[in-house]
């Protein structure tokens, strides 16, 4: 299958925080072997014009999800700790990137970029109508950044080379895949993408 990217089109890039690395405090297993992957999504997205979204959990250090505070998580991706940083071999372009914070509220949990976010709306103004996803965790904030911008009304594709999973119990990644793609998410690899020109 072949993708034309036009000026219609977004890339959301999910997480890819020093915490879920694997040396990190929640890690995803090979969660770093897809950040060249991913920065080339961010330099083909980048060279057309076309917005980039990065999302990242800014937790407060007592955060709902953390298990002292009767979570299910260690702490991790604390706001302004080292942890919670991107990973430093990850492209940020200088323009036309957007960096959107979640979960930053003690008393709410987020897994999807656009739950008490100004994602939707920043999609919304300019005018995107598809979405593609890559990061981490394939099983939890991929997942549901996925079905949240289906259920907001937007396509979404999952770049399939471009994603890991935690894999909490085995096979929970490729049950959420199926899951997405059940829902209408579309899977794409970065050879089936092309330009406009």
């Amino acid at each position: 299958m072949k993708v034309k990217l036009s000026k219609k089109d977004a890339l959301i890039v999910v997480d890819m925080q020093l915490d879920f690395m694997p040396d990190g405090a929640l890690p995803v297993p090979e969660g770093d072997k897809i950040v060249p992957r991913l920065n080339e999504y961010i330099k083909l997205f980048s060279s057309l014009g076309l917005p980039v979204f990065f999302t990242r959990d800014w937790h407060p250090p007592d955060h709902i999800s953390f298990k002292e505070q009767g979570g299910i998580w260690p702490p991790h991706c604390v706001q302004n700790t080292p942890g919670a940083m991107f990973h430093p071999d990850l492209y940020i372009p200088s323009d036309n990137r957007f960096i959107i914070s979640k979960a930053f509220s003690r008393d709410f949990d987020a897994y999807s970029g656009f739950q008490g976010t100004a994602l939707d709306s920043l999609l919304k103004e300019r005018g995107i109508k598809r979405v593609f996803v890559g990061g981490v965790a394939t099983d939890y904030c991929v997942k549901n950044t996925v079905l949240g911008a289906l259920n907001l009304g937007y396509q979404a594709f999952l770049l399939i080379d471009g994603i890991k999973g935690v894999d909490v119990q085995p096979g929970d990644s490729e049950r959420a895949v199926q899951e997405m793609l059940s829902e209408g998410t579309v899977a794409v690899e970065l050879s089936e993408l092309h330009s406009t020109a």
